[in-house]
């Protein structure tokens, strides 16, 4: 069966994305999935019993818009303990199903026909997208080769009258890079006195390493009074599949982010966001991930050590890029599919994250994994590694 009028494409340049299609390629050959961000280990078992004490209880039908008040309270608190920063749970805090609801929603409730937004690459696939179905223009400013840092001169030249948002992603998907105070403070400095708003992509907030501190938007005051700050619990407590995230921002911008959401999901999930808010109280799982995901990345990265692989820097987030420029001189994407089929282990080729698919022979492999799984991913690397 097939539609037979005229339907004319509103993302001509989009198509399956590559989560999707590496993920059932996985499956159809059987291969490691070392490609979509996601644990293979299971969430806290108090977090499940807390779940399922409010679905017996018969907190099953549609929670308030805004999302249930003690959650929404209990992040104030939270982000004003590690952040030092003051949201009112009433008016500038949101609970949605997923971070990716609330990176569409807050694109959707700032851009308009015509405006420009600045988007910093390679970057999360969903974010130009967005811009493009609310008739902007995405304006990509590539991360400097190397070190993926930011080239905030390239920001500031493209900045301009039609420029209405910047989405800032920090730690970085895919790269693992982590932005600094001093790259908050230049971000800064180059929106005083516009009508840019940010938009912050902070899903990976407390999985971060080497000592470093994540440097929200929140603790700059002058930032965050221009900004949508996007978080996931899904991320935090290792069960993506709830798709649960919320969106903080002040007042004047939350409104107009409702007014769009309302009409996008109504509300998250009614049990599970009771059973966050008991289990936020519980600061030790999110505080303990940087040492938990530490040990991960480096457990992954001693296992590659004397391949051919070039391990590149993870100050952040649960993947590690490997560049095979030693191996093969294959396009990512292609290779990618190649080692799925012949190897049994699948990755996202770091092009796809690129709007001009620019290819470093970089592949991202995901580190949230047991042990044993890391022990298997190493092991079918190292042979490619000794066979190529």
């Amino acid at each position: 069966m097939q539609f037979q009028g005229n339907l004319p494409t509103k993302l001509p340049l989009a198509g399956t994305t590559i989560f999707t299609v590496m993920s059932a390629l996985a499956r159809e050959h059987q291969a490691l999935n070392m490609a979509q961000g996601f644990p293979d280990f299971a969430c806290s078992p108090k977090l499940i019993e807390l779940v399922n004490h409010y679905m017996k209880q018969g907190f099953n039908q549609y929670a308030p818009m805004p999302g249930v008040p003690l959650l929404r309270q209990k992040l104030s608190d939270k982000v004003s303990t590690m952040y030092s920063a003051s949201y009112n749970p009433e008016s500038e805090i949101t609970i949605v199903p997923g971070g990716t609801i609330g990176l569409y929603a807050a694109i959707s409730a700032v851009v308009r026909e015509n405006d420009e937004v600045i988007i910093i690459e390679p970057a999360y696939d969903s974010y130009a997208p967005a811009v493009e179905m609310n008739g902007g223009k995405p304006v990509f400013v590539k991360l400097k080769p190397g070190d993926f840092s930011v080239d905030w001169n390239e920001v500031k030249n493209r900045i301009n009258f039609r420029t209405r948002l910047i989405i800032i992603n920090s730690p970085h998907n895919p790269t693992g890079a982590v932005l600094s105070a001093a790259d908050m403070l230049k971000l800064e400095k180059l929106v005083e006195d516009t009508d840019i708003v940010i938009l912050s992509d902070e899903v990976y907030e407390h999985i971060i390493f080497d000592g470093l501190e994540h440097q929200s938007v929140a603790r700059f005051p002058k930032l965050a009074s221009r900004s949508f700050i996007v978080g996931s619990f899904g991320k935090t407590y290792h069960n993506t599949g709830w798709k649960m995230g919320y969106v903080l921002a002040p007042e004047n911008l939350t409104m107009e982010f409702r007014k769009i959401y309302q009409y996008m999901a109504f509300a998250a999930n009614t049990p599970i966001q009771y059973a966050l808010a008991d289990y936020l109280d519980e600061q030790e799982d999110y505080l303990g991930l940087p040492v938990f995901y530490q040990q991960k990345r480096d457990y992954f990265r001693s296992l590659l050590k004397g391949t051919r692989f070039k391990l590149y820097p993870c100050q952040g987030t649960y993947f590690q890029l490997l560049g095979y420029e030693k191996i093969s001189t294959e396009p990512d994407t292609e290779l990618a599919r190649t080692w799925i089929r012949e190897h049994k282990i699948a990755s996202i080729p770091v092009s796809v994250f690129y709007r001009d698919k620019s290819d470093h022979h970089l592949l991202r492999f995901c580190f949230a994994k047991e042990d044993a799984t890391l022990e298997q991913a190493a092991k079918l690397l190292r042979t490619i590694s000794d066979q190529s």
